[in-house]
């Protein structure tokens, strides 16, 4: 083994390579979907994996696929179409997949960082720091390592008498004392590239399952005089790994529970944590209060003042400054200042409500512009709608934009009124200052400061339930109240 760089110079030198190990099966997840792709918080698993990696500034970052690997690939086009994939066609071992990954980047010189698809709390800051240890201590090889509890089904690291890492023995493989050592193996490692290359070369599938383990590099390391060091972190849930569902709960549990306490610490109120979730790229302003059942999720950001909740699940939205949005359900959608939204909304993408608009109860929208102070306080559907400001949409409106074959606009105008009951036929323009009298099914336009009104002439039909529904209950009812009002009149007339 030839000499290592200066520390000196290896601290001011680009990490080679980063290998992402993101090749098994996943079995118990029990499920079609790969997964790393699952989520925590939001995102996927492998995509806190690739900005984890990515913020140590490799040369190189590789992810190593196998199980669904079509579905991940695709992902990471999406999330990081920087990264190089290599294919690790047949599972054996973590040494195997190292070995895939760094086929694929030919000749490297430096350090090569090896990290694993599902452990999503492991941040950038800790590899920074393990590298920084790495470089600072000379070492030929660093683990990242945690004392945990119950070290049950991880490897164990094994140290020698001068405190360094003398080798790591997977629990299968582990005598009975070494199984009581409580500092485990992440799985997590910097490595000097030469020795990383010259280890797997040397690797054996001398082990209970056959196959060749990453941890064998270092006994070799060891025995060709490099020193092996560890660095301890004390967030055990840096180290954890998602295999089941269960875990993926226990997971988003935890990392929303950061999040809570984060924002809360930030000045935001959240009434009931248990209640509420809150996604990593949702961003909160001072004074905003969460009330219970609140969800937000996607990019939603929400500005100073404004409540949320109770109930309340808001994806990719707006919500601007002392907006008041109550048990609704919203995507993609934009919220003014003081507007007022719900009880019981449905805010479909496309929504935009200006400052103090109303969206109110059991109300849907779509593709909707409500202007400044324009009301639709309940009972409508506003889809492909634009309305103007200081407009008011009266009880059960319904903007009828679909007609089966194409969809189109409907316009209401600055300060208009539209009646209860009414039904709009896209598309129709109602000018600034038009009236639509209630129960009106307007299918042309009206022009401003008219009213229209769209409604058959009423018809009264005498004796109709006497005829038509005779010896009913109904019908006896009619019967009394007639006689009872001849008797009035009698009366009347005697008087």
């Amino acid at each position: 083994m030839s000499a290592r760089p200066d520390p000196a110079d290896r601290r001011a030198a680009p990490i080679a390579a980063v290998v992402v190990l993101a090749a098994g099966g996943g079995t118990r997840m029990k499920s079609a979907r790969s997964k790393l792709l699952h989520e925590v918080a939001g995102h996927s698993m492998l995509s806190y994996a690739v900005d984890a990696a990515t913020a140590v500034e490799p040369q190189h970052l590789v992810v190593v696929v196998g199980h669904q690997r079509e579905q991940v690939q695709a992902h990471l086009t999406d999330i990081a179409p920087h990264v190089r994939t290599a294919v690790q066609a047949e599972q054996k071992g973590t040494g195997h997949a190292v070995q895939c990954g760094l086929a694929e980047l030919g000749e490297l010189a430096g350090e090569i960082v090896v990290t694993y698809g599902d452990v999503p709390m492991l941040t950038g800051e800790t590899l920074k720091e393990l590298v920084t240890t790495h470089r600072e201590a000379g070492d030929a090889i660093t683990v990242l390592t945690a004392h945990v509890a119950n070290p049950t089904g991880y490897g164990r690291i094994i140290r020698d008498d001068d405190d360094t890492v003398a080798r790591i023995v997977e629990e299968r493989d582990a005598a009975e004392h070494e199984r009581r050592v409580t500092e485990i193996n992440s799985g997590i490692y910097v490595f000097d590239a030469e020795v990383l290359r010259e280890g797997l070369g040397q690797l054996t599938a001398n082990n209970d399952q056959g196959e060749l383990y990453l941890t064998d590099v270092i006994s070799v390391a060891r025995r060709s005089g490099g020193r092996v060091g560890a660095f301890v972190i004390e967030d055990l849930w840096q180290t954890e790994g998602i295999n089941d569902r269960l875990q993926l709960s226990r997971m988003n549990a935890e990392m929303n529970r950061r999040i809570l306490e984060r924002w809360m610490r930030a000045g935001v109120t959240i009434a009931d944590p248990a209640t509420t979730w809150i996604h990593a790229d949702v961003d909160l302003a001072e004074d905003v209060t969460l009330l219970p059942g609140t969800t937000l999720q996607g990019a939603t950001s929400v500005a100073t003042g404004a409540v949320i909740g109770p109930e309340t699940t808001l994806t990719d939205v707006e919500v601007g400054e002392n907006a008041t949005v109550t048990r609704t359900q919203g995507s993609l959608a934009s919220i003014g200042a003081g507007a007022v939204v719900g009880p019981f909304a449905y805010l479909r993408p496309g929504t935009i409500l200006e400052a103090k608009g109303k969206i109110g109860t059991f109300v849907e929208t779509k593709n909707a512009r409500i202007g400044p102070g324009a009301k639709v306080p309940h009972l409508t559907y506003a889809g492909d709608v634009v309305i103007g400001e200081g407009a008011n949409i009266g009880a059960g409106t319904i903007f009828a934009n679909y007609d089966g074959v194409t969809k189109a606009v409907t316009t209401v105008g600055r300060y208009s009124f539209v009646g209860s009951n009414s039904v709009l036929t896209a598309p129709v323009t109602i000018g600034d200052g038009a009236y639509v009298a209630a129960g009106s099914a307007v299918t042309g336009d009206v022009d401003p400061g008219q009213l229209a009104v769209a409604r058959g002439r009423q018809r009264n039909i005498n004796g109709w339930v006497a005829r038509k529904r005779a010896g009913s209950k109904t019908a006896e009812a009619a019967a009394e109240a007639s006689a009872s009002s001849d008797a009035q009149t009698q009366q009347g007339d005697q008087s």
